[in-house]
């Protein structure tokens, strides 16, 4: 039990050559900068090391990663295609070997692991698709011209990636940028970089131009400020917290280039008296337990009728002391730690905070094979809480929720978007009219009626308010990937010119 060094060793051995650090032009350099440590978020102990690739790499990468765009660019629409759909099956190929490295190295359950490589494989062949399809058209203007509209791609798109679904974020991050033409410069966070090194390395074999995704793996405050820097960088994607987001657009608003910013969320999941209660019971846990509470659209506020409220919350809380919490790298576990250290401190201040803000803390038992020297929090609620109260108002990432009390209808919604964030949602009702009117009243990018947290590939997904804006998936992504280019082609036989003279 508990052998995540050992399993991380195998799978380093194997996916990246046994050695950690960034992969650039296709090959795994070692870093300049400091020492960081891996820590194993079941028992807390340290797995590897790697150091920091430092502003020298991640300006070398920059470089690189602009002369490979060129040479991606140079080969046909469909060839880049193929090319992105011979990644899918690698990818699949390699499915079982990033699982476990993922697992060990985030604490993330296997089963989980394993759905999410499925799914960055169904985004490669998503993407693929779509290489030969981002067309151009012909705008009428009053003149004698043919005005073509063209869409080229931005460039070198730095993607800045969190360790919550270090794969996943990967994939959804930069395959659409490189399906729109881009090159792409990934930085992971410094906790989880292993699953994008393999994921690069497995680009080069699927005859992606080396270079074409860079990976740097190293700290926000000297390789992420260096790349944020590099002159080769004309987009940059973010996944992450508000805090982080707004030093990155201050220093893209000071470079003039866009940014895609995917934060995170207080979502509210909205349960009425008239719902089927054993499937919001399900739906509940589903929506902030499964992933240890580790998603950004997280239903973190449980809004319920305040006629079942106290009976629903039993339930929940009966229900949910059943998650099979263990050895991430078991396939019968559902639950694992959270991913670091510094994520537990906060988890665990952040229940401290409601319980002395009034809540009724409710935590599933601890069960007794669990190290204590982890990053394990129980499910937990907090119930009764007011909907001003910071644990209520505080993004937690943990599997910890605020359950709230509502009247009716007008205050649910009113409940629902009393936050700066704006990313996700949900309602549980069997009446259809409320369920469209809920829909539409809440402010978010996302919202299930009857479920939670389904997303997919060919769907826009993005937040409102202090949860991000851009949209980083579906065809909407091509949009913001891509720049449009007005080129205007003079056909009539006799020009008209408004200004100058010709020669005699």
């Amino acid at each position: 039990m508990f052998e995540a060094k050992a399993v991380l060793a195998e799978e380093i051995g194997q996916l990246l050559g046994g050695r950690i650090g960034s992969v650039l032009g296709g090959e795994v350099t070692e870093g300049q900068g400091q020492p960081i440590t891996l820590q194993d978020p079941v028992t807390g102990i340290a797995m590897a090391d790697y150091a920091d690739a430092g502003p020298a790499l991640a300006r070398e990468a920059a470089r690189g990663a602009a002369q490979a765009q060129r040479a991606w660019m140079a080969l046909t629409a469909a060839e880049r295609g193929r090319r992105i759909w011979k990644l899918s099956i690698l990818l699949r190929a390699n499915a079982e070997a990033l699982a476990r490295l993922e697992s060990a190295n985030a604490g993330k359950p296997l089963r989980d692991c394993r759905a999410q490589v499925a799914r960055v494989a169904e985004m490669a062949e998503y993407w693929a698709g779509w290489c030969d399809k981002i067309e151009g058209r012909t705008v009428p203007v009053p003149s004698g011209h043919t005005v073509i509209i063209r869409r080229e791609p931005m460039g070198v798109v730095l993607a800045i990636t969190p360790w919550n679904a270090p794969l996943f974020t990967c994939g959804w991050n930069v395959l659409p940028a490189i399906a729109a033409g881009n090159a792409v410069v990934l930085k992971p966070s410094e906790y989880t970089p292993l699953t994008s090194l393999a994921f690069a390395l497995l680009a080069v074999q699927a005859g992606l131009p080396r270079g074409l995704v860079q990976v740097v793996a190293g700290l926000g405050a000297t390789s992420g400020e260096a790349l944020l820097a590099a002159p080769e960088v004309a987009m940059v994607t973010f996944v992450g917290g508000a805090a982080s987001a707004s030093r990155i657009a201050a220093a893209c608003a000071a470079r003039m280039i866009p940014c895609l910013l995917e934060l995170g969320g207080k979502s509210a999941n909205i349960v009425f008296a008239n719902a089927d209660l054993p499937a919001a019971v399900q739906g509940a846990q589903q929506a902030i337990f499964a992933s240890s509470g580790q998603s950004c659209v997280a239903g973190s506020r449980l809004l319920v009728q305040r006629s079942i409220h106290d009976s629903f919350v039993a339930m929940l809380a009966k229900a949910s002391a059943k998650i099979r919490m263990g050895d991430p790298l078991d396939a019968a576990t559902e639950a694992g730690p959270v991913a670091t250290a510094r994520q537990f401190a906060h988890v665990t201040e952040m229940v401290a905070a409601g319980v002395a803000e009034g809540a009724q803390l409710l935590a599933a038992p601890r069960g007794k094979a669990l190290p204590e020297e982890g990053f394990w929090v129980m499910p937990s609620i907090l119930a009764g809480l007011s909907n001003e109260a910071r644990a209520a108002q505080t993004e937690i990432f943990g599997p910890v929720v605020a359950a709230i009390p509502f009247e009716d209808e007008a205050e649910a919604v009113a409940l629902a978007n009393a936050t700066p964030y704006g990313l996700a949602g949900a309602v549980w009702t069997r009446d259809l009219g409320r369920a469209h009117r809920v829909a539409a009243g809440v402010r978010a990018g996302s919202f299930w009626v009857n479920g939670y947290g389904t997303i997919h590939v060919s769907v826009p997904f993005g937040g409102f308010g202090a949860s991000g804006h851009g949209r980083s998936s579906g065809a909407e992504a091509l949009a913001a990937y891509t720049q449009s280019k007005a080129v205007w082609i003079e056909t009539a036989a006799d020009p008209v010119l408004g200004f100058g003279h010709r020669p005699a």
